[in-house]
């Protein structure tokens, strides 16, 4: 048995393979990371001001490479690095993460309505579930 033949392993799928008659459902948008939506806020925040990541760097005491990683969300930074990032934009950290909750808001709203039309094709209806907790006003009706 030679070196090759050994490295080689049978690969066993978790789901079955489709058939190949059988159309591939479109695949839905994936779930949005905070660190990307914090990063994306951050950036346009920076842009619009007309300011470069040098200078909003030095401003909030941030090395310049970090501050580029949280930007492009490669990394998930802490609250007082998002805080020091805020301010130095003349932004409250509360502003940042409010700006992050919207745009998560509204990829959500697209990503269900995706989901709508794919069980729609396929045939498949999701029911509307309650969450939270069960108050005097009752529980909190989420449909997709």
């Amino acid at each position: 048995m030679t070196i090759r033949a050994t490295n080689q392993a049978d690969v066993i799928p978790l789901r079955p393979l489709p058939a190949a008659a059988d159309p591939a459902p479109p695949a839905l948008p994936p779930e949005p990371l905070w660190r990307d939506l914090v990063g994306e806020v951050l950036r346009r925040e920076r842009r619009a001001q007309g300011r470069t990541l040098k200078d909003v760097s030095e401003a909030s005491r941030i090395s310049m490479a970090y501050l580029s990683e949280v930007e492009r969300g490669r990394k998930e930074a802490s609250s007082e690095v998002l805080a020091a990032a805020a301010r130095a934009l003349g932004l409250s950290l509360a502003d940042v993460l409010a700006l992050a909750g919207e745009r998560l808001v509204s990829l959500t709203a697209a990503r269900t309505r995706s989901r709508s039309r794919t069980l729609g094709a396929v045939g498949g209806q999701r029911p509307a579930r309650t969450a939270g907790p069960a108050g005097p006003m009752g529980g909190v009706l989420l449909a997709a």
